[in-house]
């Protein structure tokens, strides 16, 4: 699996952290980031179908 670096303000990094680890939602943020592009992606792809702008197979 390919490693990306991004830069994350604090503020956004500590919000992440509340939902990782043993009292979150994610095991670490590396499962938390995959899934919130995951979910991003697939509502702009629900924008893009709703729109009429995807093409057949996509």
């Amino acid at each position: 699996m390919p490693k990306i670096s991004v830069e994350v303000p604090a503020e956004l990094l500590g919000d992440l952290d509340d939902h990782v680890g043993d009292e979150g939602k994610f095991v670490n943020r590396s499962e938390a980031i995959r899934a919130s592009i995951r979910k991003t992606l697939d509502l702009l792809d629900d924008i893009d179908d709703r729109q009429g702008r995807l093409e057949e197979g996509e």
